[in-house]
């Protein structure tokens, strides 16, 4: 699993690289994916961190339910690789 997520980081922020060098919409593409996944990944974060401040329950024991969202998980996940695409683009289009 380990070495899947390892790849996983590398292979996709290449692949969209590539992509967006094709294809001119790839980007707008992906940086609607961004706008959309940090609302929905903020949203989710600062609604969590309310429920528990209204509800004065423990802090650190139910901040952890947040990653068992599958939705938090996968916005987050590709906030991670669109954070690394975007490293790339900017290092490989300064010549």
């Amino acid at each position: 699993m380990k070495i899947l997520l390892v790849l996983t980081s590398i292979i996709f922020p290449l692949s969209m690289f590539i992509l967006q060098k094709f294809r001119v919409k790839f980007r707008f593409i992906f940086n609607i994916g961004a706008i959309i996944s940090i609302l929905i990944f903020g949203n989710i974060a600062s609604l969590s961190i309310l429920e528990i401040i209204n509800n004065r329950t423990v802090f650190m024991t139910n901040i952890h339910a947040l990653f068992l969202d599958p939705i938090f998980l996968t916005t987050g996940a590709y906030l991670g690789v669109y954070i690394l695409y975007q490293l790339l683009v900017v290092t490989l289009d300064q010549k």
